[in-house]
């Protein structure tokens, strides 16, 4: 064995695989954590409820703070007949250099009918050398509300790094009674056209995806959020299909990609809600 394949068996020797699940139940008139499995470094803290009882918000956790090659995350969430839950995270997930081993982070939601879950997590930051696979699948009763975004930052801009080696494979499926509704994937790597081309990211550091699976959305709902402006040097826009609504960022900040989507939610959620939007407590630290 050489000294590269040393190196690799004994990364492989450290590597996490963690686990995460969680049930949530509406029970007279409030949404309750009524299941949780964890295996490896991910939790969940203590459930809060901001915004009553109804709504039951919930912070996850990775101790660890960065996610190294051959590590495998695992975010699994089930939401019962009109349960209601927003998720979210405490700080930007930091995924290393790969070490010849690549990095994974997969999130299953399934939701019951009438139920809403909302998934709201800070940035990803893709250090210089990382190799990632993010999947997601939510599947969807009739009337079962999602809403969800990502925001990818290729280098740590912070200290002016550049994403010079790696790659990345992104999947997000959404279904609704087993059809599929939402198919997105990406594959990049630096030298990729994607990473420069007009059509794709136009060799923006930052990228962002906000999508909501709640059924048409109203004329003027759609206007307003076409209204909201992004700061700085970004491309953005909003795109309304039948059955779901997408908004993108492409830019040089993760703080201007957090805000504009945070202001489409404060638009969006009176709407798939049904109620105004109240941000994380987490958010404010």
């Amino acid at each position: 064995m050489d000294d590269s394949q040393t190196k690799t068996a004994a990364w492989a020797d450290k590597r996490w695989q963690a686990l995460l699940a969680l049930d949530f139940a509406a029970r007279a008139g409030r949404t309750t954590l009524v299941g949780k499995r964890h295996q490896g470094p991910l939790v969940v803290q203590k459930m809060l409820y901001p915004e009553g009882d109804e709504v039951c918000h919930g912070i996850i956790i990775h101790p660890p703070g960065g996610v190294a090659g051959g590590d495998q995350l695992q975010l699994v969430a089930t939401l019962g007949a009109s349960a209601k839950a927003l998720l979210t995270t405490p700080g930007a997930g930091k995924w290393y250099k790969a070490n010849q081993l690549s990095a994974s982070q997969e999130i299953r939601f399934q939701l019951a009918a009438n139920s809403c879950l909302e998934w709201l997590p800070q940035e990803n930051i893709l250090f210089d050398g990382s190799d990632v696979r993010f999947s997601s699948e939510i599947d969807l009763a009739e009337n079962a509300v999602f809403c969800g975004w990502d925001i990818m930052c290729f280098g740590r801009q912070a200290r002016s790094e550049q994403w010079d080696e790696g790659e990345l494979r992104q999947v997000m499926q959404v279904r609704r009674e087993g059809r599929l509704i939402w198919n997105e994937r990406l594959f990049a790597r630096p030298q990729s056209l994607v990473m420069r081309s007009d059509i794709g990211l136009k060799g923006m550091p930052v990228n962002g995806s906000l999508v909501v699976a709640a059924g048409a959305v109203p004329v003027d709902i759609v206007e307003a959020c076409r209204a909201i402006e992004a700061r700085g040097d970004a491309h953005y826009g909003v795109t309304a299909l039948p059955e779901i609504f997408s908004a993108r960022y492409i830019g040089r900040s993760s703080e201007a990609a957090r805000e504009y989507f945070e202001r489409l939610w404060q638009v969006l959620r009176p709407w798939y809600a049904v109620r105004p939007a109240v941000r994380p407590r987490i958010w404010n630290t």
